[in-house]
């Protein structure tokens, strides 16, 4: 018998590995941070044995959601201003919002609210594009999620930096900080083409090549960025971006709403990722992205829950089912956008997209342990005659019972062990207040 330091048994394992393979009736062996067995429970706990035996009958296990476009500390900025258009909600509301209350402590306090949010929906990784870089990795870390923290970049002032010149020096420092570690990948992240110059996106591109790290930003979010792209350059925003010589398969591209065909081959060829966000753009009504096209065409297509300001939440069971749903449709075709693949979307494909899935995204053996554990013993669960069905039309976040990231359980029996969740509540609700009234921190 060999000693695992945990091990997962559930009714249902999804593995998600190239055959999308499904153990009924399975088991994980956990020892460290990796994975060193899964397969059927009889024969797993005939070759190991662990003082820590995790779920049981009436549990699923599959691999940990990937949220591939976020704004994590936007948390704090929940329901401050909702049905508006993006511009004036950005420009008007978020913008001046950012300026009187962002800095370090804002930061890091809303990052915690945002990953306990995201954990209890199941979310083990992140892609973050926003301010103050290290107190999102440092935080992230602290609590045990995975994270790509984007180093925001603009053309314009604001809190953090004054030039294009001065957002790429503190980038560039902050890669250097955090290029090594195990949960945290540092990213560059330019915020568009119309907030970004030609310069701008040329040297964003030239930092993220000479560090070997992500790029990630928005892209043809809306019919009014596509018309300023237009206007200045007389071309499309992905041929634009094309023509900088600006996308490869580094870059992830956030929602990606308004593209012609020759925009999409060439996003295809190029071997970009694509976040969708899915109830983002609905809510803000910026339209609806070509996701069947996208994916016929061979795009890696994933989900993002964009910030809590607009979404309102960051829940991928969310993203899951609404997509699934709203493409099936549009495309006036029940058979596109099929449970399989949208579970495959949020988890394996979400991790190649952010550069993690020689590491995660998948239950197999040598990968490390990032694996939930939701209850199906629910009435809205029950019975159960396709899991992936259920996982993407009926199960809800409050079904997730246990997050397990690099091995180690960070929520048990939805309870956060990494951090202090009262603490956490309390803090967001302080916040809440002073922004309510509008009183300087």
């Amino acid at each position: 018998m060999n000693h695992a330091d945990i091990i997962i048994r559930a009714d249902h394992v999804l593995t998600m590995d190239g055959d999308l393979t499904v153990m009924e009736n399975g088991a994980v062996a956990v020892i460290g941070e990796k994975i060193a067995a899964v397969g059927p429970a009889d024969e797993m706990l005939g070759r190991y044995v662990s003082t820590e035996v995790i779920g049981g009958p009436g549990f699923v296990a599959f691999p940990g959601l990937v949220n591939t476009h976020t704004h994590s500390p936007m948390v704090y900025f929940r329901g401050l201003a909702d049905d508006l258009p993006l511009k004036d909600w950005l420009e008007k509301h978020i913008w001046p919002a950012e300026e009187k209350w962002l800095g370090p402590e804002f930061v890091g306090d809303a990052v915690e609210l945002a990953c306990l949010e995201m954990l209890k929906s199941g979310i083990t990784a992140f892609n973050d594009m926003y301010f103050y870089g290290d107190r999102i990795a440092a935080t992230a870390k602290k609590i045990g999620m995975r994270a790509v923290v984007g180093a925001g970049i603009l053309d314009f002032p604001t809190r953090t930096a004054q030039t294009p010149a001065e957002y790429l020096e503190k980038a560039e420092s902050f890669i250097r900080d955090w290029k090594d570690d195990e949960f945290i990948i540092p990213c560059v992240a330019p915020h568009s083409p119309y907030a970004c110059s030609a310069e701008t996106l040329r040297r964003a591109k030239a930092l993220s090549e000479a560090y070997g790290v992500p790029l990630h930003m928005h892209i043809s979010e809306t019919e009014w960025e596509v018309a300023q792209i237009m206007a200045l350059h007389r071309s499309r925003p992905v041929t634009y971006l094309d023509s900088l010589g600006f996308l490869d398969d580094t870059v992830t591209a956030a929602h990606c709403i308004w593209l012609e065909d020759e925009e999409i081959e060439v996003l295809a060829k190029k071997g970009v990722s694509v976040a969708h966000c899915m109830e983002s753009n609905l809510k803000l009504a910026s339209g609806f992205a070509p996701v069947v096209t996208m994916l016929t065409e061979g795009i890696r297509v994933t989900f993002g829950t964009d910030g809590a300001a607009s979404n309102n939440d960051l829940n991928i069971l969310s993203e899951m089912s609404t997509t699934a749903k709203v493409h099936k449709a549009l495309a006036k075709d029940p058979t596109v956008l099929n449970a399989r693949q949208v579970v495959l979307m949020a988890t394996r494909w979400g991790s190649e997209a952010l550069g993690m899935g020689g590491k995660t995204g998948s239950i197999e053996t040598g990968k490390a342990a990032d694996i939930v554990l939701a209850d199906i013993r629910k009435p809205h669960l029950t019975p159960i005659y396709d899991i992936f069905s259920h996982l993407v039309y009926s199960m809800s976040s409050a079904d997730i019972d246990t997050v397990i990231i690099n091995g180690q359980v960070v929520l048990k029996n939805r309870s956060l062990v990494t951090g202090d969740e009262a603490e956490i509540m309390r803090k967001a609700a302080s916040w809440g207040k002073k922004i309510k009234s509008g009183n300087t921190v």
